[in-house]
C-alpha cells in the first residue's frame, strides 16, 4: 500500500470517528431538550398536585374537538374544559356560541399558549383561561363540561361532578369514559372516541357516589 492510500485510509477513519462523535452529541443536545421541555414547560403544571392526580398535557386531535361539539350541540350556556391544556376545545366551543366558555389548567405555560391562539384567532376577549387546579374550581354554575384526563382520576372526578353539577348539565369526555357512569350517547372510534352524560340521568339511576353502581 503506498502513502496516498494510508492517507485515504486515515481520512476515512478519520471521518467515521468524527461521525459517531457527532451522533452522540446529537444524542445528547436531544435529551437536553426533552429535560428543558419538561422542567420548564410541563413539570410546573405538575409540582403543586400529588402523583396519583397528575395528568400528562396531551392535545386533543381535530377528531376529537369535532366529537366533543358534536355532543355539544344545540345545548347553550356556560362551557367549561377541566384540565384545558392549550385550550382549543375552549376557543372552539366559542366558535360555537358558548358563553361564557372558561379553561381551567394549573400549567402557567400552557396558559400563555392557550391566550396566544386566542389572540390569533380573535377571541382573545371572549374566552378565559385561568390557572387553577381542577379540584378546587366550583362548578355550580356550568352546564356543559369537557374533560380529556388519565383514567386514574375519572373515578374521583365523578364524585366531584355528582356533588357540584346542576341536574340539566352534560359532561363530555374524551380519550377515556367515566369508569361508574351510563353514558346517554357515544360519538366517534378509537382514539377520537367521545362519551356524553347528562347529569339528571346519572342521578335517576342511582349513582350518588363514585363507587355507586346503575341500578
Amino acid at each position: 500500500m503506498n502513502q496516498d492510500d494510508l492517507e485515504d485510509s486515515r481520512s476515512q477513519l478519520q471521518g467515521q470517528s468524527v461521525g459517531g462523535w457527532g451522533l452522540l452529541k446529537m444524542a445528547g443536545c436531544c435529551g437536553l431538550a426533552s429535560y428543558a421541555v419538561w422542567a420548564v414547560i410541563l413539570m410546573p403544571g405538575f409540582r403543586r398536585v400529588p402523583l396519583k392526580l397528575q395528568v400528562p398535557y396531551m392535545p386533543a386531535s381535530s377528531g376529537q374537538v369535532k366529537n366533543v361539539m358534536a355532543l355539544l350541540h344545540g345545548r347553550s350556556g356556560k362551557m367549561v374544559d377541566l384540565g384545558s391544556g392549550d385550550g382549543r376545545i375552549v376557543l372552539e366551543a366559542c366558535r360555537h356560541g358558548f358563553q361564557p366558555a372558561v379553561g381551567y389548567e394549573l400549567n402557567p405555560w400552557l396558559i400563555r399558549l392557550s391566550r396566544f391562539y386566542a389572540w390569533r384567532a380573535g377571541y382573545s376577549s371572549e374566552v378565559s383561561y385561568l390557572r387553577s387546579d381542577l379540584w378546587k374550581v366550583r362548578l355550580h354554575d356550568c352546564s356543559n363540561i369537557s374533560v380529556f384526563l388519565a383514567p386514574s382520576v375519572l373515578e374521583l372526578l365523578e364524585a366531584k361532578l355528582l356533588a357540584e353539577l346542576p341536574d340539566g348539565a352534560r359532561v363530555v369526555t374524551g380519550r377515556f369514559p367515566l369508569p361508574t357512569w351510563a353514558p346517554s350517547c357515544i360519538l366517534g372510534d378509537g382514539a377520537d372516541r367521545a362519551w356524553a352524560y347528562d347529569v339528571q340521568s346519572v342521578r335517576q339511576a342511582g349513582l350518588s357516589h363514585p363507587e355507586g353502581k346503575a341500578a
